[in-house]
């Protein structure tokens, strides 16, 4: 079960943006929430997300990519770096990143041409912080929190942050829907 937890309005934006915050309680729900958010996302968006190993980073995007309607599986690309899954209809590509092995800024990244990518894709990175923000001012960032250690809890705490004019006026408290 999804419940919103103290989401902000979009007229009046947290302090980090428009952001609202979401309890998931399981794997299929996390999948439901990039399905919702397949709705809010469009070429040129750079979706950001950060959280523990295994808080569900790839199961979202695996429904934003089912939500979006692109080819291929969605699966983490943790050792191809990237990967560009075609939209089979008149929607954007997802390109999925994980920059989990990289270390540097944007300029380890060069060679992914995430910069030429995201004016006509939606670009989704894994483990950005620190690392992709120089791309755009307008993103969305997503933290997944889970209880960590030794615990069957499938609850994640997700916060959505809207960062920029894009996402200012974009009701992000839809997604808890």
């Amino acid at each position: 079960m999804e419940a919103p937890a103290a989401p902000h309005s979009p007229a009046e934006p947290g302090p980090a943006g428009n952001s609202t915050e979401i309890v998931v309680d399981s794997p299929e729900r996390m999948g439901e929430l990039g399905r919702r958010l397949a709705a809010l996302v469009r070429a040129g968006d750079l979706v950001m997300l950060s959280g523990e190993l295994g808080a569900g980073k790839t199961t979202l995007t695996r429904g934003l990519g089912a939500g979006l309607g692109v080819r291929g599986a969605v699966t983490s690309p943790t050792f191809v770096i990237a990967r560009v899954h075609p939209s089979l209809g008149d929607g954007p590509p997802l390109v999925h990143v994980d920059a989990y092995r990289l270390g540097g800024g944007l300029d380890e990244m060069e060679d992914l041409d995430l910069d030429v990518s995201l004016p006509a894709s939606v670009v989704v990175v894994e483990w950005g912080e620190g690392k992709v923000e120089e791309l755009t001012d307008e993103r969305l960032q997503v933290r997944i929190h889970r209880a960590v250690g030794d615990t069957a809890d499938e609850v994640r705490h997700v916060t959505v942050t809207g960062l920029g004019a894009r996402w200012a006026g974009t009701d992000l408290a839809a997604l808890s829907v």
